[in-house]
C-alpha cells in the first residue's frame, strides 16, 4: 500500500486556545519535509509486536507463576486504564512537543518496564516472588508502566496521518495503514510468541524488550523533528460528547468491547477446549492469533484500500463479518471452527476500524486532530478496562458466556450504525 504524501495547508491564525500554523509554508521552508508515514507505521508495528508477543503466553505464564485468571484480567485492565488516562495527553503532546520526543519517551518507558517484567516472571517461576507481591508487580509493570507507554504510539501516528492527508480516500488509506501494521504485529507477535513458547515461557519475554529497544533506536536515529512553526502551541481537548464524533466513538467502543470479551480468554479457550499443556497452549494460541492477524491484514491492506467505501459503510460491513465470527466461536466444535471464528473477527474488525478512525478525523480541524486521536485511543482503552475482568470472570462461570455477550454487543453496534442519522448522512 502506498503511503499518502499530500500535506494539509492551514491558514495562520488563532482558533479558541489553539495556535494554527501554515503547514504548507513551513514544509516549503524545510529541505526535506516529505511525510515520514512509514517511520510512524514502523513505530506502531514494533510496539504492538512487543505487546502481541506476550499474548500467546500470558495465560500459561499466569498459571505457571500461580496467578488466577481474574488477576490476569486485572493486569490487562490496568494497562487499558492507563491508555484511557494518558491517550489525550499523548495525542495533544504529539502536536505541541513534536512526534519524535513523544515516541522516544514512550519507547524508553516500554523497554524498561518489559525488561523488568521478564525478570519478575523469572523470579515468580522460581518461587522467589509470589502471592500479593508478585501480583502487585505484575500490575505495576505490565499494567501501569507498559500501558502508559503504548498509549502514546497510536494517537501520535493517527494525528500525523490526519495532518498530512487532505482528502477522504487518502485519510482512509492512511488509517488503514495503521490498522494493517497492527494486524501484521498480531501475526508476527503470535508467531514469535507461539514458536518461542515451546523453548520456555521466558524466551518470548526476553525477546520483547529487545524488539522495543530496536524501535527506540529507529525512532531516535531516523525520525526527524518538526520545525517549531509546524507545532500547535495549545492543542484543544476534544470532548467525548462532541456531536461530530460521539457516534463514531460509541460504535468503536462497542466493537472493541466485543473484542475484549474474547481476546483475553483465547488462551484459556485453547487450553481447555483442546486439553493442552502450558507450552503447547502457547503454540496453538499463537496460531489462533495469527488467524486474527491475517484477517486484519487482508482487510486493511487489500479490501479497504480497494473498496473506496466511505467510513459508515466500512463500519457496517465490518460489523456484520465480525458478528459472523462470534457466531462460529460459540459451539465447542474443535480447532477448525475456533480458528475460523477468530479469523472472521479479525477480518471484520479490520474492515471496520479505518471507518471508525478516519470518519471523525474528517469532521474536525487540524489543531483538534491530536485531541481526537487521543480520544479514540482512550475510547479503545476504556473497553479493555472492564471487558477483560468481566470476560475472565464470566469464563469461570461458563466458557461460552463471554463469546455470547461479545456477539450480542457486536449485533447492537451493527444495528446502531445502520440506524443512526449521522452514518446515513455520510454514506
Amino acid at each position: 500500500m502506498t503511503a499518502p504524501d499530500a500535506t494539509t495547508g492551514a491558514t495562520t491564525g488563532v482558533s479558541g486556545d489553539a495556535t494554527v500554523v501554515d503547514v504548507a509554508s513551513a514544509a516549503d521552508a524545510v529541505p526535506d519535509a516529505r511525510p515520514q508515514i512509514p517511520l510512524l507505521l514502523g513505530s506502531v508495528l514494533l510496539v504492538y509486536l512487543g505487546q502481541m508477543t506476550l499474548n500467546p503466553i500470558i495465560a500459561p505464564l499466569s498459571r505457571e507463576v500461580g496467578l488466577a485468571e481474574w488477576q490476569v484480567g486485572v493486569t490487562i485492565s490496568t494497562a487499558a486504564l492507563m491508555v484511557v488516562l494518558t491517550s489525550q495527553f499523548w495525542g495533544r503532546a504529539s502536536q505541541s512537543w513534536g512526534r519524535k520526543p513523544v515516541l522516544v519517551a514512550a519507547f524508553v518507558l516500554a523497554t524498561l518496564t518489559m525488561a523488568l517484567f521478564a525478570l519478575l516472571a523469572r523470579l515468580g517461576m522460581a518461587g522467589i516472588v509470589t502471592g500479593a507481591t508478585l501480583f502487585a508487580l505484575f500490575v505495576l509493570l505490565r499494567g501501569v508502566g507498559f500501558g502508559a507507554a503504548i498509549a502514546a504510539v497510536p494517537p501520535t501516528a493517527q494525528a500525523y496521518v490526519a495532518d498530512v492527508t487532505d482528502d477522504g480516500p487518502a485519510r482512509v488509506r492512511g488509517m488503514a495503514g495503521i490498522g494493517a501494521v497492527q494486524g501484521i504485529a498480531m501475526v508476527g507477535g503470535a508467531i514469535v510468541g507461539g514458536v518461542l513458547a515451546p523453548l520456555g515461557l521466558l524466551v518470548p519475554l526476553v525477546v520483547v524488550p529487545v524488539l522495543l529497544a530496536a524501535g527506540l533506536v529507529l525512532i531516535a536515529v531516523r525520525l526527524r523533528r518538526e520545525p517549531r512553526a509546524e507545532l500547535v502551541e495549545r492543542p484543544p481537548l476534544v470532548r467525548p460528547l462532541d456531536p461530530r464524533v460521539w457516534p463514531f466513538l460509541l460504535a468503536g467502543f462497542g466493537m472493541f468491547t466485543a473484542l475484549g470479551f474474547i481476546q483475553v480468554v483465547t488462551g484459556f479457550l485453547v487450553q481447555d477446549r483442546l486439553g493442552l499443556d502450558a507450552r503447547t497452549t502457547g503454540l496453538v494460541t499463537g496460531g489462533a492469533l495469527v488467524a486474527a492477524g491475517i484477517g486484519m491484514v487482508l482487510a486493511q491492506s487489500m479490501i479497504v484500500p480497494r473498496s473506496g467505501w466511505a467510513p459508515p459503510r466500512l463500519l457496517r460491513v465490518g460489523g456484520v463479518v465480525a458478528l459472523a465470527g462470534f457466531v462460529v466461536l460459540v459451539p465447542d466444535a474443535g480447532i477448525v471452527p475456533l480458528f475460523v471464528g477468530i479469523l472472521l473477527v479479525g477480518l471484520g474488525l479490520g474492515i471496520a476500524m479505518p471507518g471508525y478512525t478516519a470518519g471523525p478525523s474528517m469532521l474536525v480541524r487540524r489543531e483538534e486532530q491530536g485531541g481526537l486521536a487521543g480520544l479514540i485511543g482512550a475510547t479503545n482503552g476504556l473497553t479493555f478496562v472492564v471487558a477483560p475482568v468481566l470476560g475472565t470472570a464470566l469464563y469461570g462461570v461458563w466458557g461460552q458466556l463471554p463469546i455470547l455477550i461479545g456477539g450480542v454487543v457486536m449485533a447492537v453496534v451493527v444495528l446502531f450504525v445502520l440506524a443512526h442519522p449521522r452514518f446515513r448522512a455520510l454514506g
